[in-house]
């Protein structure tokens, strides 16, 4: 491909036959496309950015084997400060709505963590990921096989009070997703450092953390776009390529 701007309009393509109304709000989308690009380097910048977080508790989670295969016992107990590998290494946990009042996993947190499990090699090049679930670990893991996520390390909330003071739990059980990260300094200690949940304003509910899949992403430059699509724990079909 031979990238030229040809009358003002910088061509993604060498077709011969694109009508010049097609071209002229290409190229409108194309300059739009750089400032939402630019708009969301200035965001990342400002959340690189944010001062010292709060020290938190060592949380304590349990865990069973780290191979989905080997069974489900024996079950150990982990502390946050211990899913650090590193101290220079950001830890990020995602919470799966499952659990407690959540008695099924929610299709929408099933569909990220799918994407995670698939990429788990690559994102734990620059940082220590894991899961996070109300349910007991038995539970958990039962689910775990069944959407394939061996490369992913799985934890139960346990007793501990991290969901509910992570905005991933309220006092009644019920549970909703979120993502956190925390930091964790030479010294050992642990700090809170970024939270986001789907939910980032009264009037937007599902939006606040849709950067973090590429199904809502890739939908959006389809003509249809992603419409009243919503994830599902199964579809009938795995898919409908050919």
């Amino acid at each position: 491909m031979k990238y030229e701007t040809i009358d003002g309009t910088f061509r993604q393509t060498n077709l011969k036959n694109e009508p010049a109304d097609y071209l002229a709000q290409r190229e409108q989308l194309r300059l739009a496309e750089i400032e939402l690009m630019k708009q969301q380097e200035r965001v990342a910048a400002i959340r690189r950015a944010l001062p010292q977080g709060a020290p938190i508790p060592d949380y304590e989670f349990l865990e069973g084997p780290r191979a989905l295969d080997a069974g489900d016992a024996p079950i150990r107990k982990v502390k946050i400060s211990e899913l650090f590998s590193a101290p220079e290494r950001p830890l990020v946990i995602y919470q799966l709505m499952f659990g407690k009042k959540q008695t099924k996993p929610c299709p929408m947190c099933t569909m990220w963590i799918d994407g995670y499990n698939g990429v788990a090699q690559h994102i734990t090049q620059n940082m220590d990921f894991a899961i996070v679930a109300a349910a007991e670990p038995v539970m958990l893991r039962a689910y775990a096989r069944e959407r394939g996520w061996h490369n992913l390390r799985l934890l139960s909330a346990g007793e501990s009070t991290f969901k509910y003071d992570f905005g991933g739990e309220n006092q009644d059980g019920g549970q909703d997703s979120s993502l956190n990260v925390f930091t964790k300094s030479a010294d050992g200690m642990v700090r809170h450092f970024y939270t986001q949940h789907p939910k980032i304003a009264q009037d937007i509910n599902e939006r606040g953390i849709d950067a973090l899949t590429p199904v809502y992403n890739l939908m959006d430059v389809t003509p249809r776009g992603r419409g009243q699509w919503y994830a599902s724990l199964g579809y009938g079909t795995k898919a409908h390529a050919q």
